[in-house]
């Protein structure tokens, strides 16, 4: 549905010296309303790849509008063909092995996160699940169930390495002895026979050279910190230790060509990660790259010498910067062909052929072609090219600063009918969109989040608040056991600056996240009841307790991070923080709309995490929205059902804070929804049509 529709708003115009924006009024045209399909949808292609000898150009693009994967002859690439049928979720990535003509992909069922590692030959099609184990059998023969469900735990393997030293063989590592453990095997690639290389023993993570020699390996040190242990004549030796302040800012990412230099991100004797090489046999460790601002953010390695030619720092913005002669003129010429934060995605094994990608808020994502021998880059795929039909919203990358004097560095949209050189004309309806993990961060670029909501005539701001990654152990740290506490003052911190700013209507705030982010929507409306008019969490914990209690077993030797950074259930004092920062706790609170999604396969937050804060409410006659999907996980992978809670979500926050809204109409069409309680919504139906 298009509408169009034109009004009169105030207009800021810059005077410079003045400390006041002199504002009058002008005739602005609002922007069509662009079909939520083209935000939600699949792409037309993505991922675009040539493969390593340089034969085949490849992509993820839909069949029947479900993602697989699709291989052409690289003198040929408009005669792609699908190579794989997956008919459920999609795939939702894929690499090139170096053996010629070899495809690897990870699958799991309905988001459960049990993946699968599957082999595919690009010419016959032929696709070999490399480990079809489907229980793990115990000591007493029997399988393994789990013991809080029944149900029978069904392995998970992971891709741990493909080398280009050793082209017919991979690493992997899967659980199929002890759920909590991943141990390493190698398989080859042409009889798809596995031979088991380690044992895991409940590692962080295990570290290959180029040559698939085990080297190295770290483990979560129940102290706190975690223990690095070098691998000698069959034998784990303690290396050294990593204090509990540097956890989650070190780590180890490969081998330099001749197998003797580790490359490590390390934080320690500083606050932001550096970049380094430790040598194994000397114990010389030399930094390559530090910046004082940031973490280091991204590298360029070369494809055959593994050299780190340049890295990248990421504060506000992405920033390469060069560490060769060759890097540098090749980043200069990058740098100037095209604006936006440009990524590698690949290198060829001649080093002549790159594909590049400029990350633009303004702009969907497209592919590029650089000849380096030419110095000549040139476009070669658009992901969605009806995005270039579609006027897009500037964001604004600020500073804000919390009330103990920590600088958020935050991403701000604004409608392009509300824009004013980065502020509001009026204080608008306003989207507070909370990020995962917490452990992740928000960046500058393109983000389909708040191009969805600014085209629905929302402003959006994103907040790294503290434990956030990137900005330094110090502002990972200072989060340690502040869940619902100062890391959700960051957020309300970040609320009270647009409102003072005069961009939000402090009486239409909604608050907004996945996983961490649902959890700060329910924090949000709990803790914090008189500031949002509505929330929206997407798969959030509800209780710490719970949370804990119920992580998957390869999760276990991460177990001790959750402990140190959350709160440890083991100790009367931890459980009673877990208890004390629980929004299941406060339901009582709740006097605001929420609207919860969840995934039933979900294996970090799991489903009972959504039914019992919907429970508890009910209980108390709170109302309630709560949608549910019994085939996804930790979030929505199939497009329909992203099309549909988002349809849903999008009617909620018209409803609640006033923005524009698209009929739902057939959005539901093929989705898995179910909407177990419509409380909070009027007159929202299933395809069905039962409330």
């Amino acid at each position: 549905m298009k509408t169009t529709t034109s009004l009169f708003i105030l207009i800021c115009f810059l005077i410079l010296g003045c400390a006041e924006k002199e504002r009058e009024t002008t005739e602005v045209t609002v922007p069509d309303l662009v079909d939520r399909e083209l935000f939600f949808g699949n792409p037309d292609k993505i991922q675009v790849r040539i493969s390593p000898d340089g034969k085949y150009f490849s992509y993820r693009a839909p069949v029947n509008n479900v993602m697989n994967i699709w291989v052409a002859p690289i003198e040929n690439p408009e005669n792609a063909q699908p190579i794989t049928n997956d008919t459920l979720r999609g795939i939702q990535a894929y690499q090139w092995s170096y053996k010629s003509g070899n495809i690897l992909y990870a699958q799991d069922k309905g988001g459960d996160e049990n993946w699968h590692v599957h082999l595919v030959d690009v010419e016959s099609k032929t696709n070999t699940d490399l480990t079809p184990q489907e229980e793990i059998i115990g000591a007493d023969g029997k399988p393994i169930t789990d013991p809080n469900t029944g149900q029978i735990v069904r392995p998970r393997a992971d891709i741990l390495s493909v080398s280009r030293e050793n082209p017919e063989e991979i690493l992997i590592q899967i659980n199929n002895s002890d759920p909590s453990n991943m141990d390493v095997y190698k398989v080859d690639l042409n009889t798809h026979k596995m031979k088991l290389v380690l044992k895991d023993e409940s590692f962080l993570q295990i570290l290959p050279d180029n040559l698939y020699n085990i080297r190295l390996a770290t483990r979560t040190n129940p102290a706190g910190g975690q223990i690095v242990y070098k691998y000698n004549n069959g034998k784990w030796e303690e290396y050294f230790r990593v204090p509990q302040e540097d956890m989650l800012s070190f780590g180890f990412f490969g081998f330099d060509k001749n197998n003797q230099n580790a490359y490590m991100i390390d934080s320690r004797d500083r606050d932001k990660a550096a970049l380094y090489t430790l040598n194994l046999e000397t114990d010389e460790k030399k930094v390559i790259a530090e910046n004082e601002k940031s973490d280091i953010a991204d590298i360029l390695v070369h494809p055959t010498t593994y050299e780190v030619e340049a890295y990248a720092t990421n504060y506000l913005r992405k920033e390469w910067v060069p560490l060769t002669e060759e890097a540098k003129g090749n980043l200069d010429y990058l740098s100037t062909y095209k604006e936006g934060e440009l990524t590698v995605h690949f290198r060829s094994t001649d080093n002549n052929t790159w594909i590049l990608s400029y990350d633009s808020p303004q702009e969907y994502l497209k592919y590029y072609n650089y000849d380096l021998k030419a110095k000549k880059a040139e476009f070669l795929v658009a992901s969605k090219p009806e995005f270039d039909d579609v006027p897009l919203a500037n964001m604004y990358p600020v500073e804000i600063e919390s009330r103990d004097g920590y600088k958020l560095v935050s991403y701000l949209t604004i409608p392009q009918e509300l824009d004013v050189n980065g502020r509001t004309s009026k204080p608008a309806p306003t989207v507070l969109l909370v990020h995962g993990g917490p452990w992740g961060r928000d960046n500058f670029g393109f983000n389909g989040l708040h191009q969805w909501l600014a085209n629905r005539g929302y402003v959006v701001l994103s907040t790294n608040f503290r434990g956030s990654i990137g900005f330094g152990k110090k502002f990972i740290n200072i989060a340690a056991k502040e869940w619902a506490g100062k890391m959700h003052d960051d957020l309300i911190d970040a609320v009270d600056w647009m409102v003072e700013e005069k961009i939000a209507d402090k009486e239409n705030v909604a608050i907004m996240g996945g996983s961490y982010g649902g959890y700060a929507t329910l924090v949000g409306l709990t803790y914090t009841p008189d500031v949002f008019a509505c929330g929206v969490d997407i798969v959030g914990p509800s209780n710490l307790t719970t949370l804990l209690n119920t992580i998957p077993p390869y999760w276990k030797s991460f177990r001790d991070v959750f402990v140190q950074h959350i709160g440890d259930p083991d100790t009367e004092e931890g459980l009673a923080l877990l208890e004390e920062r629980s929004p299941l706790n406060r339901v009582d609170s709740i006097i605001k709309p929420l609207l919860i999604g969840q995934g039933a396969n979900d294996p970090r937050v799991k489903q009972a995490e959504a039914d019992q804060i919907v429970k508890a409410m009910n209980e108390k006659q709170i109302p309630v929205t709560y949608v549910l999907y019994p085939d996804e996980g930790h979030g929505f992978a199939r497009p329909e059902n992203n099309l549909s809670f988002f349809a849903v979500s999008e009617a909620f926050l018209a409803q609640h804070i006033g923005g524009r809204y698209q009929d739902i109409g057939d959005d539901f069409e093929g989705s898995s929804i179910q909407i177990i309680d419509s409380g909070n919504l009027n007159s929202l139906k299933t395809p069905e049509g039962k409330q």
